[in-house]
């Protein structure tokens, strides 16, 4: 590839005096080009689908990407636009390559939200985390995450790993969660976690299979890995990662069953998986088979209690939440039975 011209990205503002926008980005849209690349084809790429041409015109873009922008029309052959990744290029043929950031470099930037604080000091804050919001920047959730209003609430959120997230709730479970703040305090917190120092609980309101109400207390202690049939699933499989759940019947009625929850360690979906495994699918977890009830659109999950030590000066903390009025109602529905 012949590179006829390079344009530089125009100059950014400082910091201070830049918006929600990309830096460079049209405000009209995140999906205008902040940079144009030009070159021609070359005798050697004779012939070549247009996309593997285009790598050597941005390489530091993975093909996939640059395919999205073909796709989205941000390429152009001799001044027409080109759609077709599979169309063969011929030499002399001049390209124009429009760049737009990648969805993931967008996604670690501060979008400012309000978030539900129950504790906050130096080191640590403690959030109570509604159902919907997703914790981390994910394909498909890649703005308006925990992840952008942390990084928009404190400065410091920038310089630590997952601006300091340490744990997550899924997207649809409510309820209590911890971040750090400092780097110590992310350490910290990381350890106490993996030396199950960190107590959690949750309430969780199941349909059991069958209406076989199970023991008063019992415990699932079952690895668990990606599902083998499904990639949006987990399941218990013997190849899985050691996980333990115990549960606790606080009420039953009417062929539901109120549970508290207690994790011993942190996988992904455990209590929801667990819980399917032992035949007890929660309330409108569709993922694992539970069915909506009681006014329940989303998974019957909430994060009512976490105690921890605190993670520099160790004064024994414990923090309770109350639940969204969804599952409020849900739980007050089952106590009236």
């Amino acid at each position: 590839m012949k590179a006829d011209e390079y344009k530089e990205p125009p100059p950014q503002a400082p910091a201070s005096d830049i918006d929600d926008d990309e830096p460079g980005v049209d405000a009209a849209g995140d999906d205008k080009p902040v940079e144009w690349r030009h070159g021609r084809v070359d005798g050697g790429q004779h012939g070549q689908r247009l996309d593997k041409v285009l790598v050597a015109l941005a390489p530091e873009f993975s093909r996939s990407h640059l395919q999205r922008l073909l796709e989205a029309g941000h390429v152009r052959v001799d001044g027409v636009v080109a759609k077709a990744s599979s169309q063969r290029v011929r030499a002399g043929q001049a390209l124009e390559l429009g760049l737009v950031p990648t969805d993931e470099s967008r996604a670690f930037r501060p979008q400012p939200m309000t978030l539900a604080v129950l504790h906050e000091d130096e080191h640590l804050l403690v959030l109570d985390k509604p159902a919907g919001l997703v914790v981390h920047p994910a394909p498909g959730h890649w703005q308006g995450t925990l992840l952008n209003g942390l990084l928009a609430h404190h400065a410091g959120a920038a310089a630590l790993p997952r601006a300091g997230i340490v744990h997550r709730l899924d997207k649809d479970t409510s309820g209590v969660m911890m971040v750090g703040k400092t780097l110590p305090a992310v350490t910290a917190l990381v350890r106490a976690i993996a030396a199950r120092e960190v107590q959690r609980r949750y309430r969780a309101i199941a349909a059991p299979d069958r209406g076989v109400v199970p023991p008063q207390a019992f415990s699932v202690d079952a690895p668990i890995g990606r599902d083998p049939v499904s990639r949006l699933r987990m399941a218990v499989v013997a190849t899985g990662r050691p996980a333990r759940t115990d549960f606790e019947v606080e009420v039953a009625a009417a062929g539901f069953v109120g549970l508290r929850c207690t994790l011993h360690s942190g996988r992904t979906h455990q209590i929801r998986v667990h819980a399917a495994y032992r035949g007890l699918p929660l309330v409108a977890d569709a993922l694992y088979g539970g069915r909506p009830a009681l006014g329940l659109r989303r998974q019957a999950l909430h994060a009512f209690e976490l105690a921890l030590r605190h993670p520099v000066d160790g004064r024994a903390l414990a923090f309770r939440c109350e639940p969204p009025d969804d599952f409020g109602a849900a739980w007050a529905a089952l106590r009236l039975q």
